[in-house]
């Protein structure tokens, strides 16, 4: 939560700009709602908040997509929010920057031109990963949350990006605050807290560039026969396979997906609809030709 909302801009250097200038909110009261439950929590310090709502007892929250609304003196907004049917087959864990988005972390310059130039509506997404995780489920859809050292700052730029390119409702989403704290370890906490509140099973999808590899050995240590596959995108730097034991590493998102289908974690038909390729244009006719 920031204590200002970054104003709108012409373009995307200013936008970001502000984004990452904007503050955190410390100390703020925070009222949420959600299918008639009511909580007051207070913001910390990276402007962050938690609220665990528990229904009346007796109850059930609705299964599904709702709105929940959360208010601060002076201001108020809302979000979907997913509650889970203990049909969900999976939970899908992924990183944001070099899966699903192309922002070049091998490359500095390339990096902070993609951090600073781009916007929601003009990132480069990672060609079929939408269609990958589409087709993660059993009997039914896979619930999914993204884990990324991404600056909270962007959140509406990384759901607007996810939202854009279709990949499946009710992501969770987690960023980084930034900070000399939070340059690593910054995902370990947060993939485990999921990891304990779901006792699902899981699959992880990350890319070579940074350390999604040795961040997600850890947890399949960690939490043994839960980690169901690795997913791991060729983003750079792959060049040591002692990186990625027992994980997949792909360059296409087909390949993970037919992967993924051999394993009973996708859906056989829609990995053959989602990857099927567009018909060959047909040429156009010859105007005026004529046979001698």
């Amino acid at each position: 939560m920031l204590k200002q909302a970054p104003a709108e801009s012409s373009t995307a250097l200013s936008r970001n700009l502000r984004r990452l200038a904007a503050p955190n909110w410390e100390g703020a009261q925070v009222t949420v709602r959600f299918q008639d439950v009511t909580s007051v929590v207070t913001s910390r310090d990276d402007g962050g908040f938690e609220v665990n709502l528990i229904p009346p007892e007796g109850q059930r929250f609705k299964v599904g997509t709702s709105e929940a609304q959360a208010s601060v003196e002076g201001a108020s907004t809302s979000a979907r929010v997913e509650v889970l049917p203990e049909s969900t087959p999976l939970l899908v864990v992924s990183d944001f920057d070099d899966t699903v988005a192309l922002t070049h972390v091998t490359k500095p310059t390339k990096l902070v031109q993609t951090a600073l130039l781009k916007d929601s509506d003009s990132q480069q997404v990672v060609l079929g990963m939408a269609g990958f995780y589409g087709c993660l489920r059993g009997a039914s859809p896979a619930a999914f949350a993204l884990v990324s050292g991404s600056p909270i700052q962007y959140l509406p730029r990384v759901q607007g990006f996810l939202e854009r390119h279709a990949f499946p409702s009710g992501f969770g989403v987690y960023l980084r605050d930034l900070g000399p704290g939070s340059l690593s370890g910054y995902k370990q906490p947060t993939i485990r807290r999921l990891l304990m509140q779901f006792s699902l099973p899981v699959v992880l999808v990350g890319d070579s560039g940074e350390k999604d590899p040795e961040v997600y050995a850890q947890i399949r240590e960690e939490f043994p026969g839960r980690v169901k596959a690795i997913y791991i995108r060729d983003a750079g730097r792959s060049e040591d396979a002692k990186r990625f034991p027992g994980m997949v590493l792909f360059k296409d998102a087909k390949e993970a997906a037919d992967h993924a289908v051999g394993l009973g974690l996708a859906d056989a038909a829609c990995v053959t609809s989602a990857f099927a390729k567009p018909p060959a244009a047909t040429p156009p006719a010859s105007a005026g030709k004529t046979t001698p």
